[in-house]
């Protein structure tokens, strides 16, 4: 695993010794930052990096310019591993923070801030995505222009209630990118 672009571009990051963790591959990255500039060119602002896992996504969103990046992993493992990838970047500690929590906790702690970006990858197996989405927008974490991504299996298939939603195929792999519905934003 590297980064992809942008100031850090061409590190390697340390990957995880537990093979339970998953993460998301330099291609899928590639798939992932390509569609996310094409649909919020402002750029990403506060991202949400939920299942930090190694902290490949937001350590590349810190790299393309985020203002602050949250990452949000419940394994202490994890957790040392984002901190350990980010110190061999050198990310500034200005740029990042990160916390030991299970992500319904997070999610919930966090209400009142307004996300540009929020990756959520969780296991799998788990059949969390739906729950994910559905906390974010009781809480209402994405800004207006505010995009979130759901990183989950081809073999499962996901609705996402609420949002607009464009799906990208690779491989076994779906990126579900979600944004408020547009009538429901100007009611608000």
């Amino acid at each position: 695993m590297r980064v992809i672009s942008g100031k850090f571009k061409g590190r390697k990051l340390g990957s995880p010794a537990d093979e339970r963790v998953r993460p998301t591959t330099d291609r899928i990255k590639e798939t992932l930052f390509n569609i996310l500039s094409s649909k919020n060119p402002d750029g990403y602002g506060l991202v949400l990096d939920l299942f930090g896992g190694s902290g490949a996504v937001g350590i590349e969103s810190i790299s393309r310019g985020a203002d602050k990046v949250i990452f949000i992993d419940r394994d202490p493992d994890s957790v040392k591993l984002i901190k350990d990838n980010l110190n061999h970047v050198g990310a500034k500690s200005e740029e990042y923070e990160v916390y030991n929590v299970d992500y319904e906790f997070a999610l919930k702690k966090l209400r009142g801030k307004k996300f540009d970006f929020i990756f959520a990858d969780p296991p799998y197996a788990l059949g969390l995505e739906r729950k994910i989405a559905e906390l974010i927008k009781k809480y209402d974490l994405l800004s207006d222009k505010g995009v979130l991504c759901v990183e989950h299996s081809s073999d499962k298939k996901v609705k996402f209630d609420g949002y607009d939603e464009d799906k990208r195929e690779c491989g076994y792999t779906v990126l579900s990118f979600l944004t408020y519905k547009k009538e429901e934003q100007n009611e608000q």
